[in-house]
């Protein structure tokens, strides 16, 4: 096991690295992380399926959709936002990486905005996504994603804006 601070953030201007995610080695999970923000970011659906691993017990847990399990429902989940008259935004940053043989953990910060109409909030989410590599399918796949808001005030004015 390695622990190491990671010298990148991806956000807006991350690419869709997914063809680089079959590299077994720490560049491949890197480039699966990178794709996920540019997925997130660009509202694309289909490349976001892709990095989830396709099993019923990959989980996501987050302040709107608390505990979700399974790739069918969190793809509805993020289709549900990607649709919305919503837009967010993140960057992930201040990333530590935890790195064992076939699974890897990043843990870090996502900054970034949340605008409805004329409501707009600054997010700062406390975010883990952990990862595995599949040597059935050859890729790197997310199985694992925890996202929390510390600041109760924040976390309620979130709920409230997106559920309005």
């Amino acid at each position: 096991m390695k622990i190491y601070k990671l010298d990148q953030h991806f956000g807006k201007s991350s690419e869709n690295k997914l063809q680089k995610a079959n590299d077994k080695t720490i560049d491949g999970a890197i480039a699966c992380l990178e794709t996920f923000y540019y997925a997130f970011n660009n509202r694309d659906i289909k490349t976001f399926r892709k990095l989830w691993l396709d099993d019923d017990l990959v989980q996501l847990n987050n302040p709107l959709g608390g505990i979700i399990n399974g790739i069918d429902k969190i793809v509805e989940l993020y289709q549900a936002i990607f649709k919305g008259k919503s837009n967010v935004w993140v960057d992930f940053n201040s990333i530590v990486v935890f790195e064992g043989q076939n699974a890897i953990t990043f843990a870090g910060r996502e900054t970034g905005a949340f605008t409805k109409e004329k409501e707009s909030l600054a997010l700062q989410i406390r975010t883990t996504r952990m990862l595995a590599y599949s040597e059935k399918e050859g890729q790197w796949f997310l199985i694992h994603h925890h996202g929390s808001i510390d600041n109760a005030e924040l976390l309620d004015a979130y709920q409230k804006a997106v559920k309005s």
